[in-house]
């Protein structure tokens, strides 16, 4: 059975509730009152905790990084336009305290994580692109903050190497499962890798990172011992932008 983990005082692990993650990606567009209003709307449907992201365009990507099927920009020059600042994600974190949600984010390179620490959050999210970036986690991990990482498009032989450098130096690590098509195929989801995850890797705790449009990959992940489901949200279904189509309303989460 998977260990357990602890994200401010909230046990996460099998034999306790899932841990629901709302994920506003980018779905704000910048606005930190669109922002802050999802992060209340996080609250009020019960998730644990609201996950944003924290770019810093020129330390991930070249300008020229080739186009996204799920974008009508270039990332690079959409991120320019849409990132939100070090200091629009203090005032977030302060809105989310004060309403009682936990603020997460996911940094996308090493510079990135290091801004975020001077917050003083609670934990890292990495998402699947960074996954095998080891030096980057082996640094992040001397955080000595809980990390959760997402391992789309990632074998088995990749995920164990990572999770034999965090595991090292941080005991704290969640895995998740995740297919990155953004949005997949049913018949690609497997989610009975998250059985094959939690063998494989018994000192981590196992998720499943969401991208369908709907619920029901959610309930079947947890019932085969997903502890962690991170789900991409958005305030309006018909507002175009790169994670429209993978995000559920909060009416859904």
């Amino acid at each position: 059975m998977s260990m357990a983990i602890e994200i401010a005082g909230r046990v996460i692990g099998v034999g306790h509730p899932a841990f629901i993650v709302a994920e506003a990606c980018d779905n704000h567009l910048g606005d930190t009152g669109v922002a802050r209003e999802m992060i209340t709307r996080a609250h009020a449907a019960g998730a644990d905790a609201v996950k944003f992201q924290h770019h810093l365009p020129d330390e991930e990507m070249l300008p020229d990084a080739p186009m996204s099927d799920n974008f009508d920009e270039p990332l690079y020059e959409f991120l320019k336009k849409f990132a939100l600042t070090l200091d629009q994600h203090r005032e977030l974190k302060a809105h989310c305290e004060e309403i009682g949600i936990l603020y997460m984010c996911t940094p996308f390179s090493y510079a990135a994580a290091r801004e975020l620490n001077t917050l003083g959050i609670s934990s890292y999210k990495i998402g699947s692109g960074e996954m095998t970036d080891i030096p980057s986690l082996k640094r992040i991990a001397d955080f000595g903050q809980p990390m959760i990482i997402s391992t789309g498009m990632c074998t088995l032989d990749e995920i164990e190497r990572t999770y034999n450098a965090v595991i090292a130096r941080n005991s704290a690590l969640a895995l998740l499962n995740c297919v990155s098509e953004y949005p997949p195929d049913y018949e690609d989801i497997n989610l009975d890798v998250i059985t094959v995850m939690r063998k494989q890797f018994p000192d981590a705790v196992i998720g499943h990172s969401d991208h369908t449009p709907d619920l029901y990959t959610c309930f079947a992940a947890v019932t085969l011992g997903a502890a962690i489901i991170e789900k991409h949200v958005i305030l309006d279904k018909t507002q175009p932008g790169p994670d429209q189509s993978v995000s559920i309303d909060f009416d859904d989460l």
